[in-house]
């Protein structure tokens, strides 16, 4: 049965959709299966470490390490909802997923993402304390206050995400049921929609604005507030020293948002599948593969704690 054939049986049910993923091309499913595979291991074992090193050393019982311990485990669980699904529609030929297996990834995947931009923001807050307030830090960044903005982050972005999710749900899909994506994400199953999805992409692009923003405007303000404190400082070592504290943070948030900006604040006019799909790749994949890397080599204090972990391991 040839792949034409096999997509028009499936796209004349409505019991769920298919997922093309990455590249319709068969000689490249093994390949990218290899790759993804290793990205998620690599992605999984990396942020596991991070958790063990910041629980097993006391001197990494801060509230810094408090959210990238959080942030770490979000990662893990942002990148199970998609690429699992992935690998395993790459080793299909049939590449389904059902309609409720749809909002559920849907649901979990801006649930996770959007704890992730809100730890984010509360890390950049962290710091901002620690260099202009640093003699108010322990008061202001006290434990009940950053287990407050944990369940915050999670409870907003848990019901952004039901919302979302209601809103996709009303939805009929009366044509092709071809997701032209690896997963189930919002703009690309706007596509497939047979109703007016015009009030549907107001209320979407409102409240995801307020609630992607907030956080990123936090962020900006955080940094702007960081900047003016560190100029102020009259040592260029001093200077260097402040600054080294948000490096890892700063190059985490620049990767996160600049693909999440990308691909989700056009109008649905604008969506590309190709170039969407790479940017998606990028802060779905790519992102928390990288983040711990990016936290343990240009950190002092998180290789000391993973040395330690690792001496507590083979002795």
């Amino acid at each position: 049965m040839s792949r034409d054939m096999e997509i028009k049986n499936y796209s004349s049910s409505s019991s769920g959709f298919i997922l093309l993923g990455l590249s319709s091309n068969p000689q490249m499913q093994k390949p990218l299966f290899a790759i993804f595979l290793i990205m998620y291991l690599v992605t999984v074992v990396g942020n596991v470490l991070i958790i063990l090193a910041i629980h097993s050393d006391s001197r990494l019982h801060t509230p810094m390490y408090f959210f990238l311990s959080n942030l770490s485990f979000m990662d893990i669980c942002f990148t199970t909802v998609i690429v699992p699904k992935m690998l395993v529609n790459l080793l299909s030929e049939t590449k389904t997923i059902s309609y409720v297996g749809c909002l559920v990834q849907m649901y979990f995947f801006m649930a996770f993402g959007n704890t992730d931009s809100y730890l984010l923001a509360s890390m950049a807050i962290d710091r901002l304390v620690a260099i202009c307030k640093p003699f108010h830090y322990d008061v202001v960044m006290n434990p009940w206050r950053c287990l407050l903005m944990l369940l915050g982050s999670c409870t907003i972005s848990h019901l952004h995400s039901l919302l979302r999710v209601l809103l996709m749900s009303r939805l009929s899909f009366c044509a092709s049921h071809v997701i032209k994506h690896f997963f189930c994400d919002t703009q690309p199953v706007l596509k497939l929609s047979c109703s007016d999805t015009s009030s549907s992409q107001i209320v979407v692009m409102t409240e995801t604005l307020a609630v992607i923003v907030t956080p990123f405007l936090c962020i900006l303000f955080s940094y702007l507030r960081i900047i003016v404190t560190v100029l102020r400082i009259p040592s260029v070592a001093g200077k260097w020293k402040a600054f080294s504290t948000c490096g890892s943070h700063l190059t985490v948030v620049v990767l996160f948002y600049g693909s999440v900006i990308y691909v989700y604040f056009r109008p649905l006019s604008m969506y590309s599948v190709v170039k969407d799909r790479v940017a998606t790749v990028m802060y779905t994949a790519v992102t928390p593969m990288l983040n711990p890397f990016i936290y343990s080599l240009r950190n002092k204090d998180m290789k000391k704690g993973l040395r330690k972990l690792r001496e507590r391991v083979h002795s």
